[in-house]
């Protein structure tokens, strides 16, 4: 019971026991003073009246008459002559009904005020002996208002002094709710601080847990570091800071095969000169200088380009995977421009060939053997040409070219109609036999078409088109009414573009809303480049979903742990491993020992770990062995 209940409770019953013992004191005091004066009143009108009738006649019309208009007049209960030998000469009895208080409340509180008596002489003989009773009902009339009086100003300061300890107390325990909320927050794994309040108790409390979320947030910032400078130091090149040729071709071979990947893009291979030559000519430090600039060079240009990794095959050869629509000739000159302009005049005493670029188009499904052969070839035809030349294979158009506007009449009647679906792939548990839920991949058949289009085929172009929103929405939708139909839980993947929507994400709320007992049961996850891309937008949206009761995760994470010390604040259910990390796992003690970080920082936050892209069931052993929770993949399905 909440400290408000607690405190009406208080002032219910101690103003109860006040008004009780108040209106005792108070009704049995003014019943006390008025019987007195209702007697005094008896004594005097017996006497007034006694000695009025012993100057009058004593004919009985006389006598009657005068009893008769005293009682009319006065208000009494009855007025009666007797003779000396007890015979009623004459009287007046009141036979109205009780007014002015009810008959329980006249019931419970008698009065007893001793009738007037009075002798009235005849001469100087006794006529006979007056008694007279005033009505008692104006008495009370007058008890009874006084309670109701009473009453209502108990009730009065009762209510006042109710909303007065309410505020009192709501200002008291506000610094209370505060720690509590902080509280509920640590045990949902959302690590926030609170302003110290003034009250010296309470400030000493919040300070301590204010202290402890300092801590763990410093824990697992420098976790997150050290997971960032082990991984970067597994997968990527100690020189030129690019991707390794294992951690590159783990990549180039999930944008081949993974579902959620563009269809097609272009593969970039940069030569450099002969670096034996460059060593003597330019000397081996001056030689690192160029080499690390080269990579900051590629780097920079991949990270302008969503989707894009730059990898070192080789100590002078250089692979950048680029998705999209850009054309290979596209790609191939824009490196070339960018090296020639940005980068071959920060080199002193430079030798006349340099570089070579060679790039090929690339779409799902493609074996990278033969793009790597024909990749080569393009470079031998870039050297055929002269220093610091390109040569590009042009694209085979894909499967599916449209305008723009043909795309967004596409998209639009795909989400208001029925050319929409889903395709599910399990998500298994370390022992591979139980499903912790099932993934919702979405799928596209335009109307009157035979061909079924993948989610990375049609959502570039929705995204660039801005319409992702009704396209997420439309997929909630189908996950709902699946839902309806089966058990188990079911995850769907929302874009980074739609998160930043506030109008999708208040249809999405009033949509969940109204089926409040699916929210359980469903996961929604967003890529990790969108989530620390759009990092506000992600948290406000997912505290909005955890609020309703559904979880939340990150799915391809593991290439940003340098922030990974934000997710404290996100209270993540699950997270999905990149799968670019668990390529050649067994082989590769640095990933083993990566993967376990990642498991373990985790872990401490109360997030489940599954491994995304497992191609073999073999694999599940040692990923249970290093603290993975579940895995999913073409190897599960």
């Amino acid at each position: 019971m909440s400290l408000i209940k607690q405190l009406w409770i208080a002032i219910a019953l101690v103003m109860t026991i006040a008004f009780g013992g108040s209106l005792l004191v108070s009704v049995l005091s003014a019943r006390h003073y008025l019987e007195q004066q209702l007697q005094v009143k008896n004594i005097d009108n017996a006497t007034s009246l006694a000695l009025s009738l012993s100057q009058l006649d004593k004919d009985p019309v006389t006598i009657d008459l005068q009893i008769s208009a005293q009682f009319d007049a006065g208000h009494y209960r009855f007025i009666r002559i007797q003779s000396p030998n007890g015979a009623v000469l004459a009287e007046r009895v009141f036979k109205g009904a009780l007014e002015g208080a009810p008959s329980w409340f006249v019931s419970l509180i008698p009065i007893h005020a001793e009738p007037g008596r009075a002798q009235v002489l005849d001469g100087w003989k006794q006529f006979g002996t007056l008694t007279l009773a005033s009505h008692d009902q104006y008495v009370y009339k007058s008890l009874w208002q006084g309670m109701i009086e009473l009453l209502v100003w108990f009730l009065v300061g009762s209510i006042s002094l109710g909303l007065a300890g309410t505020l009192a107390i709501r200002s008291i325990t506000r610094p209370l709710r505060q720690v509590v909320e902080q509280a509920d927050a640590i045990a949902k794994r959302q690590f926030v601080t609170i302003a110290e309040p003034r009250t010296p108790e309470m400030r000493s409390m919040t300070r301590a847990l204010n202290d402890m979320v300092g801590r763990l947030k410093a824990m697992f910032a420098d976790e997150a570091a050290r997971l960032e400078s082990l991984r970067r130091r597994i997968n990527h090149d100690s020189l030129t800071g690019v991707g390794t040729r294992e951690f590159f071709m783990s990549n180039l071979r999930e944008t081949l095969d993974g579902e959620q990947a563009a269809p097609s893009g272009s593969l970039a291979l940069v030569a450099l000169a002969d670096l034996i030559e460059l060593n003597a000519r330019l000397g081996h430090r001056r030689v690192d200088e160029v080499l690390q600039s080269f990579g900051q060079l590629l780097t920079r240009y991949a990270e302008g380009q969503a989707g894009s990794s730059v990898g070192r095959l080789r100590g002078s050869e250089f692979a950048i995977v680029i998705p999209g629509d850009d054309s290979p000739a596209q790609v191939a000159k824009c490196l070339n421009d960018l090296l020639a302009h940005e980068w071959l005049p920060t080199i002193d005493s430079k030798p006349l060939d340099m570089f070579h670029v060679g790039v090929v188009p690339f779409h799902r499904g493609d074996s990278i053997g033969d793009l790597l052969t024909r990749l080569e070839q393009m470079l031998a035809q870039a050297r055929s040409k002269g220093p610091n030349q390109w040569q590009a294979l042009e694209s085979v158009m894909p499967r599916l070219t449209l305008p723009a506007e043909r795309w967004r009449k596409l998209l639009t009647d795909a989400a208001a109609g029925e050319a929409l679906s889903l395709a599910f792939f399990p998500v298994r548990d370390g022992g591979g036999q139980k499903v912790l839920h099932q993934e919702a991949v979405l799928r596209m058949r335009p109307v009157g078409s035979e061909v079924m289009i993948t989610a990375g085929e049609f959502l570039p172009m929705a995204a660039h088109l801005g319409m992702t929103a009704p396209i997420d929405l439309a997929m909630i939708r189908l996950a709902l009414e699946h839902l309806k139909h089966t058990e188990g839980d079911l995850a769907v993947n929302l874009s980074i573009e739609t998160v930043t929507d506030f109008h999708f994400r208040n249809q999405l709320i009033l949509l969940l809303q109204s089926v409040p007992s699916m929210c359980g049961r469903l996961l929604f996850e967003v890529p990790e480049y969108g989530v620390f891309r759009q990092f506000d937008a992600f948290r406000d949206l997912a505290r909005s979903l955890k609020q309703l009761g559904c979880r939340v995760g990150i799915e391809y994470f593991g290439q940003h742990l340098v922030d990974s010390d934000k997710l404290s604040a996100l209270g993540l259910d699950y997270i999905k491993l990149n799968p670019a990390l668990l390529g050649d796992l067994d082989d590769n003690p640095g990933n083993q020992e990566l993967v376990k970080g990642i498991c373990g920082l985790a872990h401490a936050l109360g997030i489940q770990v599954i491994a995304l892209g497992v191609q073999n069931a073999k694999q599940l052993p040692l990923l249970v062995s290093l603290g993975v929770d579940g895995a999913t993949g073409p190897g599960l399905a």
